[in-house]
């Protein structure tokens, strides 16, 4: 019986702990903030009407309770909790792998540091699911699965073995990756988002909105040329970096596009993604950017800002990222130190 604690309670985590803990030779814990609010029996539902019927082992805010003697603690954590966590489960890890679901806003440069370079690491390159919580500590939706799944991975002695193993609890074809850097510098969340918000809200002076706008279906071809030019000083970054070459394909690659108003095209018309709004709030006669949801205060200071800082050490520059990174960072206030 393999044991797999998940650190966090968002979307990934309910979605990961309930696919995983429903395979029959899979225990899952659960580390969460919040234990009194979880039931045992965790459902989660995708689109084609299959049905996860989990059943989570132990539920607690006790790291001791729930990390001792685990094959894998994943970490399914925002960018601002990841360090704090770290530092938390250190003294509970002993020979558990210690991965993370999102690895764009730190896990690797955290973990270096905190937890040494001899822990066994994992991290995935791109989230494995897309996920939504319906009801916290009772079920989630996975509203859609990738078609392959890249990791990366340090001091892990049966490297195959560990690949064959992840395949199969997240049932997606796994590939290995050949350096950290390729999956923690995706240019996913950290451009995809950041550039996004930055061609939606630059020019914002308090005005109201009559609906929360669609983040991709209402996608615009500014959005996507600002997502280009971004994407071609990351790819500058990576030429500089121990990186394989196409282990990390530009957007227009990765979105089997050729220009801005194709990427346009492209983006709006992705079913799983047609329904997710914007970091929006409603007030009194409408709707306005709320800057403190996790797109802000995660894609930009844990997110961009390891792009931009590594571009400085290298030497590359990047007018359009610095652009977009400080926008971001004046509106959500959360500059780092």
């Amino acid at each position: 019986m393999k044991r797999i604690c998940i650190c966090g309670g968002g979307s990934l985590g309910h979605v990961c702990a309930g696919v995983l803990s429903s395979q029959s030779d899979v225990n899952v814990n659960v580390f969460t903030r919040s234990p009194e609010k979880w039931t045992r029996q965790l459902i989660v539902k995708d689109l084609n009407g299959k049905v996860y019927e989990g059943n989570i082992k132990v539920i607690s805010d006790n790291p001791q309770e729930v990390l001792e003697a685990c094959d894998i603690i994943l970490l399914c954590l925002p960018g601002y909790a990841i360090e704090n966590t770290l530092e938390i489960i250190k003294p509970y890890i002993g020979e558990s792998v210690v991965g993370s679901i999102v690895c764009s806003t730190g896990f690797f440069f955290f973990a270096h540091r905190i937890l040494g370079e001899r822990t066994r690491l994992f991290g995935f390159q791109r989230v494995p699911f897309i996920a939504r919580l319906e009801e916290y500590g009772h079920s989630a939706n996975l509203l859609g699965y990738k078609q392959q799944l890249f990791i990366a991975h340090e001091n892990i002695s049966d490297v195959e073995s560990f690949r064959s193993f992840v395949e199969r609890l997240w049932l997606t074809p796994v590939k290995l990756l050949s350096s950290y850097y390729e999956a923690s510098l995706t240019n996913s969340n950290p451009i995809l988002h950041t550039g996004r918000l930055y061609d939606m809200w630059k020019d914002w002076n308090g005005e109201l909105y009559d609906h929360n706008i669609l983040f991709y279906k209402e996608w615009t071809i500014e959005s996507s040329q600002i997502l280009i030019d971004m994407d071609a000083e990351f790819m500058r970054l990576l030429d500089v970096l121990p990186v394989a070459k196409n282990a990390i394909p530009s957007l227009l690659e990765y979105y089997e596009s050729h220009d801005a108003e194709s990427l346009c095209r492209k983006i709006r018309n992705i079913p799983a993604f047609e329904n997710i709004t914007s970091p929006m709030k409603q007030v009194k006669g409408g709707w306005i950017p709320d800057f403190e949801s996790r797109y802000f205060v995660e894609d930009f200071p844990y997110g961009l800002y390891f792009i931009k800082t590594l571009a400085e050490e290298k030497g590359i520059d990047t007018p359009v990222i610095n652009r977009v990174y400080e926008w971001g960072m004046s509106v959500c206030n959360k500059k780092r130190s």
